[in-house]
């Protein structure tokens, strides 16, 4: 049972990887998830402190992954209209059938919304959707370094118990 959850634990922290490029999967809380299977071994034991921090980065940057893409809009000289269009943008980016629509909708949906907002000012609108763009990266980016950093603990906790499990 030992080695069918330390092959579960680590298959999830490795999709968890793919995941933090990919919005309909959430990175960071699948990795979590193969951190905590390797936890419910045998050979390793329990600590709780590891589970709670990664648990509360995990929420604090699922969260982020919402509020950066906005902020980003709103750093690039955005109004509230793109910042709802790059919201709005995401979640429809993430449900159509568009190959990268998670990267093409946050941009499309902040264009969208400052046209709305300001017509004729077509320049702010593209800087606008710009901005929604490099807040996608700089969220992706995060997401990714916390992935690998729990890939990076699963193989030290591995390491540390592995007479326990192999």
């Amino acid at each position: 049972m030992d080695v069918l959850l330390l092959v579960l634990g680590f298959m999830c922290v490795i999709l968890g990887i793919f995941g933090s490029f990919l919005p309909v999967l959430p990175g960071p809380g699948i990795s979590w998830v193969g951190l905590a299977l390797l936890y419910f071994t045998n050979a390793v034991p329990a600590n709780y402190w590891i589970l709670g921090i990664a648990l509360l980065i995990t929420v604090i940057i699922s969260i982020l992954d919402y509020v950066i893409p906005a902020k980003g809009t709103r750093r690039f000289g955005g109004s509230s209209y793109g910042i709802w269009g790059t919201n709005i943008g995401l979640i429809v980016g993430i449900l159509a059938p568009v190959p990268f629509g998670f990267i093409i909708g946050p941009f499309v949906g902040a264009l969208i919304g400052e046209l709305i907002y300001d017509f004729k000012d077509h320049n702010r609108a593209l800087k606008a959707a710009a901005g929604s763009f490099v807040g996608f990266l700089a969220s992706s980016f995060m997401k990714f370094v916390v992935c690998v950093m729990y890939l990076g603990l699963f193989v030290w906790i591995v390491w540390q118990n592995r007479s326990g499990l192999f």
